[in-house]
């Protein structure tokens, strides 16, 4: 039985950080799709727009699939995707618990969740301020 295991975040400025948080969560089954946070429900300004950010995330040869969240919530695209394990970055700020929770209420079967550890030195925030 193929593994699916769910990946997501903003990944507006690529770099290293992101690609060891996808490379270490497709280890963890047999196909990795990675959702992305639409534009509309990111509270901080993005240099890349979500149409952009997609196209940038499809052509990683680590990711299977990828594709823009809900508009709404991330019950339905979990519902959707219907992952047996859903990954975290070392700073998303979510309680593996109530993922957990949601993911298995969403799919009806049990969802593992799994937080990845940082890769030291690289940030999105800090890329900006230099």
């Amino acid at each position: 039985m193929e593994k699916t295991v769910m990946a997501q975040g903003v990944f507006d400025i690529l770099h290293p950080g992101h690609l060891h948080y996808l490379r270490e969560s497709s280890k963890l089954g047999d196909k990795l799709v990675v959702v992305l946070a639409r534009d509309s429900r990111i509270d901080k300004k993005t240099y890349f727009n979500e149409k952009e950010r997609l196209e940038m995330i499809q052509g990683l040869e680590v990711v299977d699939e990828a594709l823009l969240g809900s508009e709404g919530d991330i019950y339905s695209t979990v519902q959707e995707i219907d992952p047996d394990i859903i990954t975290l970055g070392y700073d998303q700020n979510h309680s593996e618990k109530k993922v957990k929770k949601m993911a298995e209420k969403a799919t009806d079967h049990d969802v593992e969740v799994i937080r990845i550890k940082e890769k030291p030195g690289y940030s999105s925030t800090k890329i900006r301020e230099f």
